[in-house]
């Protein structure tokens, strides 16, 4: 039984990661992750007592930690922090044109609308921007930049991957990845 509960729970913050990304909490209803999740209606609350936010913030991490893994996995293979982002922005933009526009951040959506006004949501989400900072920043050291400057550099370069994945989610179009992709390496010295 654990393991069918193991995979109703798996489905229905599967089926939260997907429609939170697309439509934001707001635009994202229980009835509809319940019927994405294939899941019965009591299992919801079951597996989640806490409602549409615990759900929220459980998807909200993991994707975190996806994004998390995607970095810290691409800078393995790079020599050099202007090759990871360049990575990082292909990675997410190839996932965004991919999935129609429908994704950009799995954070970004949710961070605007409730940073102000849910206090455990903007908690979420503020771990998640500081893991993907620190593995920038991780990065940057291992290039020979202070820890300081590191971090700084890091923030702004974080600032920049989301500021264009935003823009070419609202634009429909790869231009501002490419720009940012300019403007990183200007940022780095190359």
């Amino acid at each position: 039984m654990a393991v069918k509960g193991d995979q109703t729970r798996t489905r229905l913050i599967d089926a939260a990661r997907t429609l939170v990304e697309a439509r934001g909490y707001f635009g994202t209803g229980l009835n509809e992750v319940i019927e994405a999740g294939r899941a019965p209606r009591g299992s919801l609350y079951h597996h989640f007592p806490g409602g549409k936010d615990q759900l929220t913030a459980e998807a909200l991490a993991v994707s975190a930690r996806e994004i998390d893994a995607l970095i810290r996995s691409l800078a393995e293979g790079v020599t050099d922090t202007r090759e990871l982002i360049e990575a990082v922005l292909d990675a997410l933009a190839d996932r965004m044109e991919e999935a129609g526009y429908a994704k950009g951040c799995p954070i970004a959506t949710v961070a605007l609308e409730v940073a102000a006004t849910n206090a455990s949501l903007q908690q979420v989400c503020a771990e998640a921007y500081d893991g993907w900072e620190r593995a920038l920043a991780d990065r940057l050291v291992a290039d020979g930049h202070g820890r300081d400057h590191a971090e700084d550099l890091a923030c702004s370069l974080l600032a920049l991957v989301e500021g264009a994945l935003v823009l070419a989610r609202a634009r429909r179009s790869r231009v501002p990845i490419e720009r940012a992709r300019r403007s990183a390496a200007v940022l780095l010295g190359a």
